[in-house]
């Protein structure tokens, strides 16, 4: 798991997504496992990071269950793992990362 996670980020660093953070939700009673959050720069920077999980992570044989998608908010849906590709204003409208981390400590 660590290594699928590390692959994630890497490859989102690598591709210029900024402020990455992984939330370990593991026994918390929700929905994945990790969840891993970063903010991009427009709509077409989403899409090109989103291009680039697909393309580096099949051959590795990562499975895409579902992946939701609008101007400002992309979600990987990955089984175990979630992807939110989000861009600054949403993320800082949403407050996304309080939320996770909140139920990463187990508040929630």
């Amino acid at each position: 798991m660590e290594n699928r996670i590390n692959n994630i980020v890497k490859i989102l660093d690598e591709k210029k997504g900024e402020n990455i953070e992984v939330f370990d939700v593991r026994d918390k009673n929700y929905m994945v496992d990790f969840v891993v959050v970063a903010t991009t720069l427009n709509s077409k920077h989403a899409f090109s990071l989103q291009d680039e999980l697909k393309i580096q992570l099949k051959p590795l044989g990562e499975e895409f269950l579902r992946v939701d998608e609008d101007d400002n908010w992309t979600v990987v849906d990955l089984g175990d793992i979630m992807v939110h590709l989000i861009s600054e204003n949403y993320r800082e409208k949403y407050h996304l990362d309080d939320f996770l981390a909140e139920i990463a400590k187990g508040r929630q």
